[in-house]
């Protein structure tokens, strides 16, 4: 199987020995408190789960520079983005050890136990410097640049050890899965070449089919659908849905035992680029070998080119510094004149009349009307879905 991002074996944060979870549980009671915000939450879990191997904490401020700069470390580790505990809460001092507490869950249980080696102010030049780089832009209406913006300034950086994975474990139990979970399934299988699927949304015909020819072209033995579990802008579907909308078209439309519906417990970026790149990273820990980078890959807005996130791939990463690698794909959508879902840029004789094009908003429209999408841009149990969900936001 392929190795782990930047070592031998897959080194999760989480305490798995259940007699010391319980030993530092019983401890965190007794030391500082600091509640984080759902960023630095939703990075603790990732650290917990293996998704950000090798790191083992917390990035410092020369670090969280260097990476938003040059995607490398100061010792030289290839990192996308900033892995950052920010926080406006002033009680902390160097040398604490402290209880990180949950803010997305009911009473603010213990998430992690940390060892602060380094407490540093940051600048707001600072905190625009990592945001322009990482995000692109410093527009505020951006939702990444808003929320980083808005994480505190002064940075908390050392060792952490994860004792639970927040609510996304009792939350999503069929769906939540960990790095170190995702690679012994995929060696229960015996799959050697697996194609992950990055989505915050539900999935439609095209991206369905997407997933096919990526499998077919490739060679593949498996296809890991991966969905976000975290916090998203307001209008994304909530994550209950769009897990039963993917969990509907998989059982009707695949051969069994060669898909793997998972989620994982992160906020989401919408950093375009920087934040395809982490994709791959944690795709790379989760035993991927190949991820698909589509049409505006973790974009918002218009901030991003359509095919930046497949650029940075090829201008940005050092040769080697992953081993999993890029499945580039082009605009989907079906075609009249073929009768099936197809890459854009394979069919230069069609128009845009030959083809079925519609706008997410049109889509939403249709489905909160009761109105079911064309079969050709969306199966009807997984329009059944959306559309039960849609028609009950307007009641």
């Amino acid at each position: 199987m392929i190795k782990p991002h930047g070592s031998d074996q897959l080194n999760p944060l989480f305490v798995y020995d259940s007699a010391k979870r319980h030993t530092l549980l019983e401890e965190a009671e007794t030391l500082p408190s600091l509640l984080l915000n759902s960023a630095a939450a939703a990075n603790a879990v990732m650290l917990g789960g293996g998704y950000f191997n090798p790191l083992t904490g917390y990035m410092d401020l020369a670090d969280s520079l260097s990476v938003a700069e040059k995607m490398h470390t100061q010792s030289g580790l290839f990192f996308p983005v900033p892995i950052v505990n920010m926080t406006s809460d002033p009680s902390v001092q160097a040398g604490d050890r402290i209880a990180l507490r949950d803010p997305n869950v009911e009473g603010q249980p213990v998430l992690a136990v940390m060892d602060v080696e380094a407490v540093e102010p940051v600048s707001e030049e600072q905190i625009d410097f990592m945001a322009e780089k990482v995000f692109r832009t410093l527009d505020p209406k951006h939702p990444g640049v808003a929320t980083f913006r808005g994480l505190g300034n002064t940075l908390l950086s050392g060792p952490i050890e994860v004792l639970n994975f927040s609510y996304f474990q009792t939350d999503f139990p069929d769906t939540f899965r960990t790095a170190v979970e995702i690679r012994n399934e995929i060696a229960e299988h015996g799959w050697q070449k697996v194609v992950a699927f990055q989505t915050r949304n539900p999935m439609h015909r095209a991206h369905e089919e997407l997933c096919r020819m990526a499998m077919e072209q490739l060679g593949a033995d498996g296809i890991l659908i991966h969905m976000l579990l975290g916090k998203l802008k307001p209008g994304d579907i909530p994550a209950e849905v769009r897990d039963a909308a993917i969990r509907k078209m998989v059982e009707v439309y695949f051969p069994p035992n060669t898909v793997m519906v998972t989620g994982y417990g992160f906020d989401m970026l919408y950093a375009g680029p920087r934040e395809a790149v982490l994709h791959a990273v944690f795709r790379q820990n989760s035993g991927c070998t190949h991820l698909i980078v589509g049409r505006d890959h973790a974009g918002v807005g218009d901030y991003y080119g359509g095919f930046d996130a497949q650029a940075i791939f090829d201008e940005e990463v050092p040769a080697g510094a992953l081993e999993l690698e890029i499945f580039k794909a082009d605009h989907t959508a079906y075609s009249k004149k073929l009768n099936k879902v197809v890459m854009m840029r394979d069919v230069p004789d069609h128009t845009k009349e030959d083809f079925v094009l519609l706008s997410g908003t049109a889509v939403r429209e249709m489905l909160g009307k009761g109105i079911a999408p064309p079969p050709e841009f969306s199966r009807p149990e997984v329009a059944k879905i959306l559309s039960d969900y849609y028609q009950a936001l307007d009641q």
